[in-house]
């Protein structure tokens, strides 16, 4: 959940989860833009370089320039810089010290236009503050904690920045339990004023290493972003669940081999489901990602 400071349907929606209303001026406050999300990657420090530059020959782009700061609002010492691609964007850390609690749970950073009325949206949804606002050299930040134990950074910058968007937005992938699917579904469609836009009650098994097996798929679309909510009963085979993204490209036979020939290693072979052939790599410093191509 800790931020990089240098830091939208494919099926009709089965079932529609409602979303209460906010008030207009609340809703404007919120989102920003895909391109600004971030997914938080830790590594150790040896790792760093390795990790940085087999990403970036995977996915191209290029990353900001590395510094040592203290990102966390307790003494802590970092490497930070941000990968950015065009079909997503990482925050790097590789911690010269111990990683504060709770920091490195987080899967992600959302830049909000006012991080306090977001707070307040948050809290509003039904999220909870693990992580109380705190200042950084270049704004503020706070970690808030969804319904199923999703946990997220929301970060605000005193200059806004501006960076290009995505050539394929990513998919922040979520897992939760049945139990909890419905209240954080809810949550997160009020606070990011999202829509569903497929509810799959018998999504193929094969997508998280059952494939005699169903399970239920949710895809939201938001401001922030695209985002994959998997329901299961958490009886998942490595590396399912690990993986905190999904990145889009053209060619997913290439990507692979670029990956794999900058380090990374391919943990399930390319298979077809929803109209997409998927794949998951890891890379050097254990990051999990599954990689997808639209098939056609």
């Amino acid at each position: 959940m800790i931020r990089s400071r240098h830091l939208l349907g494919a099926l009709v929606a089965t079932t529609l989860l409602a979303a209460p209303a906010l008030a207009k001026d609340t809703v404007k406050l919120i989102g920003v833009g895909a391109q600004y999300d971030t997914t938080h990657v830790y590594v150790a420090p040896d790792d760093v370089e390795k990790f940085a530059a087999s990403f970036l020959a995977t996915f191209g782009g290029q990353s900001t320039k590395q510094v040592v700061a203290t990102v966390t609002p307790t003494p802590s010492s970092t490497t930070s810089q941000l990968l950015q691609t065009p079909v997503g964007t990482v925050s790097l850390f590789g911690f010269k010290t111990g990683i504060p609690y709770p920091f490195g749970a987080e899967r992600t950073g959302y830049l909000v236009t006012d991080l306090d009325q977001a707070i307040k949206a948050a809290k509003a949804a039904g999220a909870d503050v693990v992580v109380a606002p705190f200042p950084d050299p270049i704004g503020r930040d706070a970690v808030i904690q969804w319904p199923g134990g999703v946990n997220m950074q929301l970060y605000w910058h005193t200059t806004k920045p501006s960076y290009a968007a995505y050539e394929a937005v990513p998919d922040n992938r979520v897992y939760v339990s049945p139990d909890r699917a419905e209240a954080f579904t809810r949550a997160f469609l009020r606070f990011s004023r999202g829509k569903v836009i497929s509810d799959d009650t018998k999504a193929p098994g094969v997508e998280i290493g059952r494939p005699n097996d169903r399970y239920r798929r949710i895809r939201i679309e938001s401001v922030f972003g695209r985002m994959t909510v998997l329901v299961t009963d958490g009886h998942l085979p490595y590396p399912f669940g690990r993986e905190m993204a999904g990145y889009e490209v053209t060619d997913l036979k290439a990507t692979l081999d670029k990956a794999k020939g900058t380090g990374a290693t391919v943990l399930v072979e390319p298979f077809t489901s929803d109209k997409r052939e998927q794949a998951l790599v890891q890379f050097p410093g254990g990051y999990v990602a599954e990689i997808h191509a639209v098939v056609k």
